[in-house]
């Protein structure tokens, strides 16, 4: 087995669109003819799931990500404000650059995408009308993965994740947080 691996056993990564996962394991199995050794991916929120990471696939390997600290959500939650939102006009155009961003694990573009597809939400509510189906699914999708990484990270439940990033930019800006029927 090789000794230079990126991760170990208990390491918690962020794989794709499987959002957060823990290495449960590195093992190596014949395959065709030859030993390929994998990581072994347990999802932190799909305890059915289990997902197999050649270690020599660079492609695939480029998909895991080292789980963000608490200190760096902290300090990614403080740049929201200055975070750019990502609108794109063209509807085509906007699912593929958007199922990119998913594919990518990209936090700082997911933030970027979500905060697009809230504003263009709220735009839509005020002429009485939803998001797009699509853009619905890419919204939820997006929120899942981050969430779900700052759920883990921060040890608090996923549904307290919102609660939390009001209350650390109320605190980096100087205002009160949004109270819950604002």
């Amino acid at each position: 087995m090789n000794k230079d691996l990126t991760y170990k056993v208990n390491d918690v990564v962020v794989y794709g669109t499987e959002g957060v996962c823990r290495v449960s394991d590195i093992t190596t199995k014949p395959f065709r003819d030859r030993e390929v050794t994998y990581y072994v991916l347990k999802p932190v929120f799909n305890k059915s799931a289990t997902v197999f990471v050649p270690v020599d696939n660079e492609k695939l390997t480029a998909r895991m990500h080292r789980a963000l600290s608490s200190d760096e959500i902290r300090a990614m939650i403080q740049s929201l404000p200055e975070q750019g939102a990502m609108w794109i006009e063209d509807e085509a155009e906007r699912k593929v650059r958007y199922k990119e961003i998913l594919a990518s694990g990209d936090r700082i573009q997911l933030i970027q995408l979500i905060k697009a597809l809230y504003f263009h939400q709220e735009s839509q509510r005020a002429i009485g009308k939803k998001l797009h189906i699509s853009d619905d699914h890419f919204f939820k999708e997006a929120q899942r993965l981050l969430y779900d990484e700052f759920s883990t990270a921060l040890d608090i439940p996923r549904d307290d994740v919102l609660n939390y990033i009001d209350q650390i930019i109320a605190e980096a800006t100087g205002s009160a947080p949004p109270g819950p029927d604002e």
